[in-house]
């Protein structure tokens, strides 16, 4: 079995051939930490962490390494910083943030049933990397200092004779297509409409180090050379595999390409690109002036983490997902029934019938459709392929009593309900036995009578 992914860069299901397979790496853009991760922030941790297991799995532990980078110089971290602690000086108050969101994070993708990534670094840490690369760029005559702010010229890439990709590879468009359709800083000091910014000085009070390429003012990076730096200083020049959403491969994406195989004289960063597609709720963008911003830790509130995962992965990772309420109830249901069959079984060797589908980029849905035909045969099949794809976290009697916790309901009232119930029915007193089902109903709990008696579990 060999594994294919799709690769945005060259449009098509590529089969995956490691540069190393004693040493895989990847790559994925990770969070800027200014407040709580909202649930399409979600999407690429769990369709992440799915490949990380699955080459895990196919390599062996020990030769995958992946890097998911934390982001935490940011515009929006500064103001969150001033806004939420106003007697403090900025640069204190910004620690405060990074500290408390990144921990925020951590919590959240933690419940989610997500590995922790290999190496995460902070874009912080690695100022001298980032220095370097675009002393480099300068240099190579790829990057120019203009009034205290260093940027990247495109034209300059595209102008190069060598084996430099073409800037607008990977989203396919021409420099004329990305000044249409992208929000352009427009600066007297920028050469060209498509220059971006590698580096800037820092206003009063804010962040900064000393500059690179000569300028004497101190400064801070931009975002697009902080995922260059630290997949460098992690994975190298040249590495496998590179990921994060839909909405990053224009701008962020094409410009980490741009500075690092400029930087580094390389046809390639990453041998293959992924990209995860976009997520709305009921239907529609996610946005707060419509009321449906949703955060994984006010869903956490409502829902155990394994089935806002289960619920993300039904869908392919490169199709829109619509999340909903009927879904998020129906995954519910599905994770009850493998809890009851699969958690307490010893795992064996994943089936067949489920790495199949994954191999082939990723393909979770018919991976869980595998799943559901091997409830009734192999259990240890289902146990361990269930776990590959991380669930079954806990044992049957702990995902009951999570689910009684969060109900708020005694089970020992609910017996003594469902056997005045039984007795009402025998009596026939039949409006008796309607009131007490229809007063379970509201408690939460779902009722089944068969010929053998009543069962009853809590419904979410």
């Amino acid at each position: 079995m060999e594994l294919r992914l799709y690769d945005t860069l060259s449009r098509e299901k590529r089969t995956f051939v490691p540069l190393d397979p004693k040493n895989v790496r990847m790559y994925v853009c990770g969070p800027t930490v200014y407040d709580f991760a909202h649930i399409g922030n979600a999407r690429p941790v769990i369709v992440f962490d799915v490949l990380f297991r699955l080459l895990r799995h196919l390599y062996g532990e020990a030769h995958v390494k992946y890097v998911r980078n934390i982001t935490d110089v940011d515009d929006k971290i500064n103001d969150r910083a001033a806004r939420d602690f106003p007697g403090l000086p900025l640069n204190e108050a910004i620690r405060k943030v990074t500290e408390q969101t990144g921990e925020q994070f951590h919590a959240d993708v933690d419940a989610l049933g997500c590995l922790r990534p290999s190496v995460e670094p902070r874009a912080t840490e690695h100022i001298g990397e980032m220095r370097e690369i675009i002393e480099r760029l300068v240099k190579g005559g790829f990057a120019y200092v203009a009034e205290d702010h260093v940027l990247f010229s495109p034209q300059a890439m595209n102008a190069a004779n060598s084996t430099l990709p073409r800037y607008g590879a990977l989203s396919k468009r021409s420099l004329d297509e990305m000044i249409a359709g992208a929000r352009v800083d427009v600066a007297p000091y920028k050469r060209d409409a498509t220059d971006f910014v590698l580096w800037k000085p820092s206003k009063p009070g804010e962040p900064s180090w000393p500059s690179p390429a000569g300028i004497k003012a101190e400064g801070r990076p931009g975002w697009h050379v902080e995922c260059s730096a630290m997949a460098w200083k992690h994975l190298g020049e040249h590495f496998d595999i590179h990921g994060g959403g839909i909405d990053l491969v224009f701008p962020h994406h094409e410009n980490e390409v741009a500075q690092t195989c400029c930087a580094f004289h390389r046809e390639r960063m990453a041998n293959y690109w992924m990209h995860n597609g976009f997520l709305q709720v009921e239907s529609e963008k996610m946005s707060k002036s419509l009321g449906n911003f949703i955060t994984i830790h006010e869903l956490l509130a409502d829902w155990p983490g394994e089935v806002l995962r289960l619920n993300m992965l039904k869908t392919h990772y490169r199709s829109p997902i619509d999340w909903t309420m009927k879904s998020l109830e129906e995954s519910a249901k599905t994770l009850d029934d493998w809890y009851r069959v699969a958690a307490d079984v010893a795992p064996g060797e994943p089936a067949a019938s489920v790495v199949e589908p994954l191999i082939d980029d990723l393909n979770t849905p018919l991976a869980i459709a595998a799943m559901h035909g091997l409830r009734g045969g192999d259990v240890g099949a289902l146990a361990g392929s269930l776990r590959l794809l991380g669930f079954l976290s806990e044992s049957a009697a702990q995902w009951e009593g999570r689910k009684q916790q969060a109900s708020g309901v005694d089970p020992k009232e609910v017996e003594g309900l469902i056997a005045e119930r039984t007795a009402a029915r025998s009596r026939k007193d039949f409006k008796e036995s309607d009131r007490i089902r229809d007063l379970l109903a509201a408690m939460g709990v779902a009722i089944k009578d068969s010929k053998d008696g009543t069962t009853w579990e809590f419904s979410r």
